[in-house]
């Protein structure tokens, strides 16, 4: 199964013990593919570099530098073309969708209410993280 996991989600999976990081789990086994972009590596390097992370990384004894490279070598990168046009109330999440698309996701996850609110992208379902886990426990 492929999935596009959302920059909060991503963040998440990295920092606490909780459905993300489950999914995560799932992608470090080989039974999930996870796909992202340089637009979201880009904005995950951003969030992370955000000085509330410190103490956080500290404790998970890991740096920022290993979270990203991390994602670099689990991912499957692709650089998707623009959407025609804007689908998103939020501008900036249509680079997820535009992504999903072009890597003919299974599901996208994301925390996102600009996102869960569509429910869906082109018949890929945009999911919870506890949606996302029953649906691959389902499969």
């Amino acid at each position: 199964m492929r999935a596009i996991l959302d920059t909060n989600i991503l963040v998440a999976a990295f920092f606490w013990h909780d459905p993300p990081h489950r999914l995560l789990e799932q992608v470090r086994e080989g039974s999930l593919t996870l796909i992202s972009s340089p637009a979201l590596i880009a904005e995950l390097t951003e969030v992370i570099a955000r000085e509330k992370f410190d103490a956080i990384l500290i404790r998970s004894r890991t740096s920022r530098e290993q979270s990203l490279e991390e994602v670099r070598s689990l991912a499957e990168l692709l650089d998707p073309p623009p959407l025609p046009k804007p689908i998103c109330r939020d501008p900036d999440d249509d680079q997820v969708l535009a992504l999903a698309i072009a890597a003919q996701a299974d599901f996208i996850v994301s925390g996102d209410h600009d996102l869960l609110v569509l429910k869906a992208v082109r018949s890929i379902p945009i999911l919870t993280p506890v949606e996302a886990l029953a649906l691959i426990a389902h499969r």
